[in-house]
């Protein structure tokens, strides 16, 4: 696995909007409000990275990047490098959080409605005591 990576994004402007793709990663797509280049470059970047740490997570080859020559620009389509620091962008989604269901009984949900627990930190807590489990360090460098 690299830490960095850059790949040419192509930005195709149209009247609702811009387009986003990638040559080089099939299935590598965003999109952004039509004359908004800044936001179609941060997309860009966010969708660079998620794809390739599904491709990094499911064991798949990262293409090498075809050089700007070699990809066929038409109307209104416009080449952008994107680079991604994959060691941010790792680190993000594994600590990202994820929403979970749990149950507990009215009067108890109420008690800690009254006196205002934050009821996400306190299972958060409790499941690591539980578990035994500390955060993952994720390296960023």
């Amino acid at each position: 696995m690299k830490n960095e990576y850059a790949f040419i994004a192509i930005l195709e402007y149209a009247k609702d909007g811009i387009n986003i793709s990638f040559p080089d990663l099939q299935g590598c797509f965003s999109c952004a409000d039509a004359g908004d280049t800044d936001g179609a470059l941060k997309s860009a970047r966010e969708a660079l990275g998620l794809h390739l740490f599904a491709m990094e997570q499911d064991g798949e080859k990262i293409p090498k990047p075809r050089p700007l020559n070699e990809i066929a620009l038409g109307k209104n389509r416009v080449p952008a490098v994107i680079e991604v620091f994959m060691p941010s962008v790792r680190a993000a989604v594994k600590t990202a959080f994820v929403k979970k269901t749990l149950s507990l009984p009215a009067w108890l949900a109420a008690l800690a409605d009254e006196k205002k627990v934050n009821c996400s930190k306190v299972f958060q807590d409790a499941l690591k005591a539980f578990l035994g489990a500390e955060e993952p360090k994720v390296a960023t460098a």
